[in-house]
């Protein structure tokens, strides 16, 4: 067992200067960049007292995500399950962590920074173009960002077409749900349950 980062090291070695110099405290234009064509993103977050950690799916249309300068990521929020696990944890613990991503491209964009809760007009009014005004924007102050190299995406071939599995090999996901929860009643179809979806994110679209 690993119990020092000395030992951790003699498995590892030294990381080459490339990635240590990768990193950078802000946002430069390729970031920038980055962020303005990715319609997915994973947000990390913490919680009080050590809770477990937290990670969560976020997607949009490219650009769902702004970036007013090079230390400021603006993260809008959209109706989910009304958990609240990543707004809570940040009320109590303002870490975070962002992994971008763009359909296609092997490397990712990751930051870690800080974040706020921000249910102001000027910050939720920015969004109203794209989808109707969220409740509230993350507010990151962006404090590590970097390029992350295409490894784990070339060993997954996760954009290849014929790495897809088609959805018929799990069950539904009401019947997983009821099988989780002990339900005894009929469970949600997928085509019940997508049109649901579908219904919710026509509401989220700006009318008109």
């Amino acid at each position: 067992m690993i119990t020092s980062l000395d030992q951790l090291r003699s498995l590892y070695g030294e990381p080459g200067e490339r990635a240590l110099r990768k990193q950078l405290p802000q946002l430069d234009k390729h970031g920038q960049r980055f962020i303005a064509l990715s319609p997915f993103c994973v947000v990390a977050t913490g919680g009080e007292g050590g809770a477990l950690l937290d990670a969560s799916p976020r997607g949009g249309t490219p650009g769902f995500v702004k970036t007013p300068d090079a230390h400021t990521v603006l993260l809008p929020d959209a109706s989910g399950n009304n958990r609240l696990d990543t707004l809570g944890n940040l009320l109590a613990d303002p870490r975070i962590g962002l992994i971008f991503m763009i359909p296609g491209v092997d490397e990712t964009l990751r930051i870690n920074g800080t974040a706020q809760l921000r249910d102001e007009a000027a910050f939720t009014d920015l969004f109203t173009a794209e989808r109707q005004r969220p409740k509230l924007v993350i507010e990151v102050r962006v404090a590590e960002a970097y390029l992350h190299c295409s490894k784990a995406f070339m060993r997954s071939r996760l954009w290849h077409a014929d790495a897809q599995v088609e959805r018929a090999v799990l069950p539904t996901m009401g019947q997983m749900i009821h099988d989780q929860m002990g339900l005894a009643t009929e469970p949600e179809s997928q085509a019940e349950m997508l049109a649901r979806y579908q219904a919710q994110l026509d509401l989220e679209r700006k009318v008109g």
